[in-house]
């Protein structure tokens, strides 16, 4: 996805009614045919292995899950497999002949504040080493002063970077303080030309919540409904449970609609969740 022009002063008009995201949240309800949402979860995850004890038979086990995750549906895959740029060959190795992309989380993860250069340059080697998707981290920093120009900048050359790969924005949300500066960081990143906006790294103390996802879909929704683009949103960390899954595919549903829940829009981040999802099938 290509960058459009920032307008500063537009980002700063950018304001979040708190109280009409917790009402948003609080009037989820979950969908009818559970089962079907629960598929539609694991189709729609990211089966997601960064340990940095993390090994390449490791990998190749996350793969053949991948592959193949609930064991009543000989169809179904995860939508792609999430690894350091160290296991990316392993993992293409082991995804060979499936259409499974691997993605690699680049730019400094989690925290952001390797050198610029370093950080392009993770992203140009996971690329180059056949990753699909790359999932960078925003310098937070720059979110918490309001320098949205250098946060502009930063992501468009990320999104250079990363050339016909999808790339995903983590805003690490529940670094960056309150809703208004997570929806003018949203913004900011899709306008860079991010493909997807992602809640968190995972490693954050506070990670995906729903308020905060809330904010990033109606910063979607808005982005969509200026340019017409279709920017993909992905909520990662401490989501575990069936239960939490349904939830956020019911909040999808109903501040996005039914076209963002496919994997080429939405995606869980995670390591858990498949293990439980594959309980409630059984």
């Amino acid at each position: 996805m290509n960058s459009i022009p920032l307008d500063p002063d537009a980002v700063e008009a950018i304001q979040v009614d708190a109280v009409a995201i917790e009402n948003a949240v609080a009037a989820i309800v979950p969908g009818a045919d559970i089962d079907a949402d629960l598929r539609l979860a694991v189709s729609c995850m990211d089966l997601t292995t960064l340990q940095g004890d993390d090994t390449e038979d490791r990998v190749r086990a996350l793969c053949t899950r991948a592959r193949s995750p609930l064991a009543n549906d000989p169809v179904l895959t995860t939508a792609a497999v999430c690894v350091y740029h160290a296991m990316v060959p392993t993992a293409l190795e082991a995804l060979n002949g499936t259409d499974i992309p691997v993605a690699a989380v680049s730019a400094g993860f989690p925290h952001g504040l390797s050198p610029l250069s370093t950080r392009i340059a993770e992203i140009e080697a996971s690329v180059a080493a056949g990753a699909q998707e790359i999932d960078i981290v925003i310098r937070r920093g720059h979110a918490l002063k309001g320098n949205w120009q250098a946060l502009y900048d930063e992501v468009a050359a990320f999104r250079t970077a990363c050339g016909s790969a999808h790339m995903k924005a983590i805003l690490a949300t529940g670094e960056l303080g309150d809703a208004t500066t997570i929806a003018r960081a949203s913004y900011v990143c899709m306008a860079a030309g991010a493909d997807f906006i992602k809640t968190s790294t995972g490693q954050e103390k506070v990670n995906a919540t729903l308020p905060a996802g809330a904010v990033m879909m109606r910063a979607i929704r808005s982005f969509h409904a200026q340019t017409g683009r279709h920017v993909g949103f992905k909520p990662a960390g401490g989501i575990a449970t069936a239960d939490q899954a349904l939830q956020w595919i019911a909040l999808v549903r109903q501040e996005l609609g039914n076209v963002w829940l496919k994997p080429e829009l939405f995606r869980f981040g995670a390591s858990r969740l498949l293990d439980d999802i594959a309980g409630r099938l059984a």
